[in-house]
């Protein structure tokens, strides 16, 4: 690869673009975003050689989509129409569904592989950008059959170079299971925050009392709305149905609470004490 050009130089492309320049110093990383002032820091922190714009892509072996996904879905079609037989196009978003329907049927399906690497942190921005960020973790890929063997060998091996794990799934699966164990994560962490900031009016107190649990739970409420109301709004079905469950497991408990049956809540407690055993097994 000669030229690769991030579109979305936050914590997502930016790691990617760090690391690819780590491993390919001859690479020239170029970035594309439409704040400027994104692509002035990430310039300044050396997360990307040079700024660029659409009508410069012609010429890239590899384009990375890391922008909000209802975003990703009005500009792949047009980045397709653009982009030669050899380049490959990759979007990074955490929903597919919508994404791969909407390039269904283009001429140029073929360069585009649909992936979702399940790594990030609460924190947005080029500054957010970090080395290593995918070490170690899943990268979900869907539709392979649908790109072109040579594009998907070029990003096998990229996801390989970066030590990531492959698994393969349809999107409306994808879609599916990443709203239990992703989206419904982060509304969780959201109205947990939202419920403290309105109970707890003086933030001294919020600051002083939150211990290490209540830090790791909130965490994800500090991630960006501009990257998570697309997230839901594209997974709208899925998430409905997890609040759904997940709402009534919180009137159980209440009701438990409310019989003074603490019995019954060790009970719960005890049997979800299994997800100890099923994180430890994919760590």
């Amino acid at each position: 690869m000669k030229n690769v050009y991030i579109i979305g130089v936050g914590l997502i492309g930016g790691s990617f673009a760090l690391d690819i320049k780590s491993m390919n110093p001859s690479v020239t990383i170029y970035g594309i975003d439409k704040n400027d002032a994104h692509l002035k820091e990430a310039l300044k922190l050396n997360v990307i050689d040079k700024s660029a714009s659409l009508s410069d892509i012609a010429d890239a072996d590899l384009i990375i989509v890391a922008i909000p996904v209802d975003a990703t879905v009005d500009l792949l079609p047009k980045l397709l129409d653009t982009v030669g037989e050899n380049t490959l196009v990759m979007d990074v978003g955490s929903t597919k569904e919508d994404i791969c329907l909407k390039v269904k049927d283009h001429p140029k399906r073929h360069n585009f592989l649909a992936s979702h690497p399940i790594a990030g942190t609460e924190f947005s921005g080029p500054s957010a950008a970090i080395h290593n960020l995918y070490k170690g973790k899943t990268n979900i890929i869907c539709e392979v059959e649908d790109t072109a063997f040579k594009l998907q060998e070029k990003a096998l091996q990229l996801f390989q170079d970066l030590g990531m794990r492959i698994r393969y799934m349809k999107p409306k699966s994808h879609d599916k299971h990443i709203a239990y164990v992703s989206h419904l994560s982060h509304i969780s962490s959201f109205m947990l925050g939202k419920t403290v900031i309105a109970k707890e009016k003086n933030e001294r107190d919020i600051f002083d009392m939150a211990g290490s649990g209540f830090e790791s739970t909130v965490r994800l409420a500090k991630s960006s709305p501009d990257t998570w109301t697309p997230i839901f709004k594209q997974n709208k079905t899925n998430v409905i149905e997890t609040l759904n469950e997940y709402i009534s497991n919180l009137q159980h408990f209440k009701s438990l609470m409310e019989n003074e049956n603490f019995d019954g809540i060790y009970q719960e407690m005890e049997e979800t004490n299994h997800i100890k055993q099923i994180l430890k097994g994919i760590e």
